[in-house]
């Protein structure tokens, strides 16, 4: 399906260029309060969540959806700033129609975004996602006065959100004892992040807690993380956690300042969780380090692909009935806990299983070496398809062949370059890069 504003996380770009204007978020609104508010509410209206990250441009676009909704007929309640998965939370716990958070994630202040959540607290699909595309092609009019939607503040959004987060940490344990640094980007974790862990009995030095509308992900950050690092050595610290703009990633930072991404994590919390319950299987990407796939085959649990993007993870866990999965970016999704990643929770699970095997990060994934990636950009004509191309192809399956088993190739193009992107992982770093130059030498630039 061909998506004119919608990409992998919602509809996203710099503010004030389209689609991130006023005038269109306005009718973005509208055509999402036609398509996702059809069903009545208890209270016999619809309505919506709508909360935000901490960016300048928040005010104007939560302004703009507001009106939008309010001229389809649809209330609105607004929780100001909070992290995107506080907001699936709060939809899926309020019975509302639906939820919609401004943020554009790890992305600089100078972009902003708009995301969807079904009533169920799930990103929208696909199909759900075109329907609004297509309200978005039609004239915007607005509903009879006495029809108009209302907007109410949501009292103790963040009171209320932490206390769900602690619900998902095991009651028999607590985190006495830590020492936790909590880089909170400057975003919308920065009033929730570090209460959750010191209500949970952790020693708690925040970073990145003091957000301006402008230093969003500024140097700080899970996309950042050598300030986490940094942080945790200056205060003698036992961990670091960093979330990135809208919470809902995560990258931690053991004692010596070394840092351990999204793939390393979801090692740990399944390996954590096979020790006490059997675990069917793991969801990772295309982009997921083949030393876990190795892992998982060798400790008899499933693993599966799917696209890059969180939504693709979260698919193909509900397609198999499995409830881990996650991104090396630190998008990592718990079913049983929250129906999105969550960057608190996420750190949660991490922090309990460390808990209950009494080791350190590094003890826990001493057994897992990750596989070196060398990765080739080549320039090519827009729209080349490389699987055309005969000679790629068989240089490609000549390449796979020498691997065998200890090793992966993944071609794919760039979605916003004229860029053909050559992966290679191998045992061996000088393998990888190798093998990768002789697939790329292949590609006619």
């Amino acid at each position: 399906m061909t998506r004119k504003y919608f990409g992998t996380d919602g509809v996203r770009g710099r503010v004030g260029t389209l689609p991130i204007t006023p005038d269109l978020v306005m009718k973005l609104g509208y055509a999402a309060g036609k398509v996702l508010a059809q069903a009545e509410t208890a209270s016999g209206r619809p309505t919506v969540l709508i909360g935000k990250d901490t960016r300048i441009s928040g005010y104007m676009l939560e302004a703009a959806l507001e009106a939008g909704f309010s001229a389809a007929g649809v209330d609105v309640t607004l929780a100001g700033p909070m992290p995107t998965p506080a907001i699936a939370y709060l939809t899926r716990a309020l019975r509302l129609s639906a939820g919609v958070v401004i943020s554009a994630s790890h992305n600089p202040y100078q972009d902003n975004g708009i995301k969807f959540f079904s009533a169920s607290g799930n990103k929208l699909p696909d199909a759900v996602e075109a329907a609004i595309e297509a309200q978005l092609e039609e004239p915007m009019s607005c509903v009879s006065s006495e029809k108009l939607g209302r907007a109410k503040r949501l009292p103790d959004a963040q009171g209320r959100y932490i206390e769900f987060c602690k619900s998902t940490f095991p009651t028999e344990l607590d985190l006495r004892g830590l020492k936790i640094v909590v880089d909170c980007a400057h975003g919308a974790a920065y009033h929730i992040a570090p209460d959750v862990f010191h209500e949970l009995g952790a020693e708690v030095v925040a970073i990145g807690d003091k957000p301006n509308g402008f230093n969003i992900n500024d140097g700080v950050g899970a996309t950042a993380p050598a300030a986490l690092s940094a942080a945790v050595k200056e205060h003698k610290a036992d961990l670091g956690i960093a979330l990135d703009g809208d919470a809902d990633r995560l990258i931690m930072v053991d004692a010596s300042g070394r840092v351990y991404n999204g793939d390393e994590l979801l090692y740990v919390m399944v390996k954590d969780r096979s020790a006490t319950s059997r675990v069917k299987g793991a969801v990772g990407t295309l982009m997921t380090n083949m030393a876990l796939e190795v892992a998982f085959r060798e400790m008899g649990i499933g693993f599966a692909r799917a696209k890059v993007g969180d939504r693709y993870v979260l698919e193909v866990l509900q397609e198999r009935g499995w409830l881990i999965g996650g991104e090396g970016s630190g998008h990592l999704l718990f079913l049983d806990k929250h129906t999105t990643g969550d960057g608190i929770i996420s750190a949660l699970q991490v922090l309990s299983a460390l808990k209950r095997s009494g080791k350190t990060l590094a003890e826990v994934t001493a057994d897992l070496t990750l596989f070196p990636q060398s990765l080739v950009n080549v320039k090519v004509a827009r729209g080349f398809d490389w699987t055309q191309h005969d000679a790629v192809v068989a240089e490609k399956d000549s390449v796979e062949a020498a691997l065998g088993g200890d090793g992966r190739v993944l071609i794919r193009a760039s979605g916003t370059e004229p860029l053909i992107r050559v992966m290679v992982e191998a045992r061996n770093a000088d393998t990888a890069e190798r093998m990768a130059r002789r697939i790329a030498e292949k590609i006619p630039a």
